[in-house]
């Protein structure tokens, strides 16, 4: 379908609060690979390891990442407030945790940001797109990326069309 190509650097940091948290972040994690652009996954939690927290958010410019793809349930604090210590873009995913009435606690949380600090946000439990918002992030800098996408993109449409329902 496309070429695969793995950069030498993690470009892209996937953070969560919990490990719990992977079954829905590995997605992202997934279409990354898929398009070649290398990653680093990793727990921080704004609740339980702040010092960890403000410590990761401050270094990840100088460790190379490019933007951050921060997966939370419950309160969700991790993406804002990863987002208030970097201004490397920062992408939210909002997940349905135990604790969470459908997710929306966490859905608020992150896109209800104050303005000055912003955080995309994607749809629940959708890091999928949270990875693909990264890559079109990246891909502003990297043609060859950027072919990628469109090839990824001409494939989705090229699956329906071939679909016995259209």
């Amino acid at each position: 379908m496309f070429t695969k190509i793995h950069p030498m650097t993690e470009q892209v940091a996937i953070i969560m609060g919990s490990e719990s948290d992977w079954k829905v972040m590995q997605a992202a994690q997934e279409i990354l690979k898929e398009l070649g652009v290398a990653t680093h996954a990793e727990v921080v939690s704004a609740h339980r390891t702040p010092e960890k927290m403000f410590a990761f958010a401050k270094a990840a410019k100088a460790r190379g990442f490019q933007t951050i793809i921060a997966g939370a349930g419950g309160a969700a604090h991790l993406p804002g407030m990863v987002a208030s210590l970097t201004t490397l873009p920062v992408i939210g995913v909002p997940i349905k945790s135990s604790n969470s009435p459908g997710g929306l606690d966490s859905i608020l949380s992150i896109l209800q940001m104050p303005a000055g600090i912003p955080v995309a946000t994607v749809a629940l439990d959708n890091a999928k797109n949270a990875g693909l918002l990264a890559a079109q992030i990246l891909a502003l800098g990297d043609a060859a990326l950027a072919e990628r996408l469109e090839s990824y993109r001409t494939a989705l449409a090229e699956k329906v069309l071939k679909s016995k329902l259209s």
